[in-house]
């Protein structure tokens, strides 16, 4: 029995890896294709690259829940795009935004759903995938 429930994790394991590694590699040719070709131009991207609001620290990232009219900033650890509820969300957003989205990373989702995948996580793992900061938007 043991043997099936570890060859059952193995393979969703193996699936969250290839989801997120579609994910990184239109990601990154997303990017490519859009960079500048110009020096002055690449200068001023990779300037406004590096530009990060000060709630968002390293090894976290923003992400906005949007369903409707409802809509509210979450800030979050990188641990959550290996999170299979997040992966779902990111796939959502990807059949309904495509990657071609500008700004924040924005999911198909209402605020309240966010917030209990957070929860749900951070029940599962003692204080990991802590939201820093949720802000409605309106």
């Amino acid at each position: 029995m043991s043997l099936k429930k570890n060859r059952d994790e193995r393979n969703k394991a193996l699936v969250m890896l290839r989801l997120f590694n579609v994910l990184i590699d239109k990601l990154q040719k997303s990017i490519s294709v859009l960079a500048p070709r110009e020096p002055d131009q690449l200068k001023e991207a990779l300037e406004a690259a590096a530009v990060v609001p000060d709630d968002v620290t390293e090894g976290h990232f923003a992400v906005f829940a949007i369903k409707g009219k409802e809509t509210k900033r979450f800030v979050v650890e990188l641990d959550y795009l290996t999170n299979p509820a997040f992966l779902r969300l990111l796939e959502q957003a990807k059949e309904e935004y495509g990657f071609s989205q500008k700004g924040a990373l924005s999911v198909p989702c209402r605020p309240e759903e966010m917030q209990k995948i957070i929860d749900d996580k951070m029940e599962k793992s003692t204080g990991a995938g802590l939201c820093l900061t949720s802000i409605k938007c309106n």
